[in-house]
């Protein structure tokens, strides 16, 4: 899988930074990250979650039933790991770069102080 990643899927893999959780975990944990801007629907988080695993960025933990169902664990793959760092790092330079940008904006457009003329008084 390439960079840059798609939002919900650098997501995905921040939520599993911190441990690993279960679909209807990640769903909420996205929900969270994103100030409720990313709402992952079950069949697109597991589309996701297998297309993760596939390319090697997501492991299953563990599996267990609960209530008589079997609730499926991911953890973030050591591949998934350098890839979510390598990502941040791309953004982190870029929010660097458009700060940088717009501050020179900020102070480009504050009204300078008029000098009087004549020199010092």
């Amino acid at each position: 899988m390439d960079t840059p990643l798609r939002e919900p899927t650098f997501l995905i893999l921040t939520a599993l930074a911190g441990q690993p959780m279960h679909g209807y975990g990640l769903i909420g944990e996205v929900a969270a990250l994103s100030d409720n801007r990313v709402s992952l629907r079950p069949g697109t988080l597991y589309g996701a979650l297998d297309r993760l695993v596939d390319a090697g960025l997501v492991e299953v933990d563990r599996e267990e039933v609960v209530d008589g169902r079997l609730r499926r664990y991911y953890r973030l793959s050591p591949r998934g790991e350098t890839t979510l760092s390598t990502e941040t790092e791309r953004l982190r330079r870029n929010v660097e770069a458009a700060t940088t940008r717009l501050s020179k904006r900020t102070r480009a457009a504050l009204p300078t102080t008029p000098r009087t003329a004549g020199g010092l008084a």
